[in-house]
């Protein structure tokens, strides 16, 4: 009876943590203006994530690649932290190293998503005639 018990227990614990990630996740790609399901689906997690950092989705494919991806996440989490006013060395150590500490800061803080790319530059006034 206790190991069936202490079994549910973990699973209860098990699938409190992860709807706790998963919800932060959900966060992220909703302040991003990504759809917020796309979490659940694989490929296409990834797929917004690169498109959150601003990078073409290309870099799906190259994240594949066994070696060469470990270099392209680590650019792509620098990316995100950049777009969400954090700094590189946030990036590389809350979102590469420690995704679980990372996530649930940009998804439960008040970071706020601001898409990468040159500033837009205000239009200039005609002069008067």
């Amino acid at each position: 009876m206790i190991p069936i018990l202490l079994f549910l227990c973990l699973c209860a614990f098990y699938l409190a943590i992860a709807l706790f990630f998963i919800i932060a996740a959900w966060k992220v790609f909703t302040k991003a203006g990504k759809p917020g399901w796309g979490i659940f689906i694989p490929i296409y997690n990834l797929y917004l994530w690169v498109k959150i950092a601003g990078r073409s989705g290309w870099w799906v494919l190259l994240i594949m690649i066994p070696i060469v991806g470990i270099v392209f996440s680590i650019i792509v989490a620098l990316d995100v932290a950049k777009a969400f006013g954090k700094s590189g060395v946030w990036g590389f150590f809350l979102l590469f190293l420690f995704t679980f500490i990372g996530l649930p800061i940009l998804g439960y803080g008040k970071a706020v998503y601001t898409p990468p790319g040159p500033p837009a530059v205000p239009p200039v006034p005609a002069p008067a005639a």
